[in-house]
């Protein structure tokens, strides 16, 4: 079966701890061109028959032209508690041109490193953890993830005030500013959200819209 390609040149992943063969791995399961490098031989030796991978030092621009970085209009670098190697591979690869690089941070002072040599999308995988489950136990939301700028997508179970009426009768995007894009009923399979769809006590619901509104809407009875 053919890779699809997110790019036309695949993603470079940087670092095979946790962080970064996670994403290796789920990547080359989505049939996404993948080449993971790690400068720890027992790791390369791990997981080279699962994925794509070369033993190499990124924090050495050379080892950077020997793999072909330039080749790759994605990274990802999964190297978080290693400061120093994070921010030489991190702008590494920025000064080649990567078009888009995501960057594994532990706090947000790295950062802020991260994103003025060159990151274009900072993780701080703990923090994020964190963030998912307060929502979570604070409310009725299931699942809570920010995407950018505060827009916000959740999976929540229905206020009381929404059961048994149609979207288009209950207008939340007018009274509250959030809009559910698809509704999982019990036994059902997932569907899009249209205005005729009907609330049921027991659904879920995937509500899109800002973090603060969406709060908003989850805590009503």
């Amino acid at each position: 079966m053919a890779k699809n390609e997110t790019s036309s040149r695949g993603v470079l992943v940087v670092g095979l701890g946790r962080f970064g063969s996670a994403v290796a791995d789920t990547l080359d399961n989505m049939d996404v061109e993948v080449l993971a490098v790690d400068k720890d031989s027992r790791l390369v030796e791990r997981w080279s028959k699962r994925i794509p991978v070369v033993e190499a030092d990124l924090a050495d621009p050379l080892a950077l032209e020997q793999i072909g970085a330039s080749d790759f209009s994605a990274a990802v670098v999964g190297i978080g508690n290693e400061l120093e190697a994070s921010v030489l591979i991190t702008g590494n690869l920025a000064d080649f041109g990567i078009k888009e690089i995501w960057a594994k941070a532990i706090s947000a002072e790295h950062g802020r490193i991260l994103e003025r040599i060159g990151a274009h999308h900072v993780v701080l995988p703990e923090a994020a953890t964190g963030v998912r489950v307060a929502h979570s136990v604070g409310g009725r939301m299931i699942d809570y993830i920010e995407v950018e700028d505060g827009f916000t997508i959740v999976k929540m179970r229905p206020p009381l005030e929404t059961h048994d009426f149609s979207l288009g009768k209950l207008d939340l995007p007018g009274k509250y500013g959030v809009q559910v894009i698809g509704v999982k009923s019990p036994g059902h399979a997932f569907e899009y959200a249209t205005p005729d769809t009907i609330v049921r006590p027991d659904d879920l619901l995937v509500v899109a819209g800002e973090g603060e509104l969406l709060e908003r809407f989850a805590q009503r009875p």
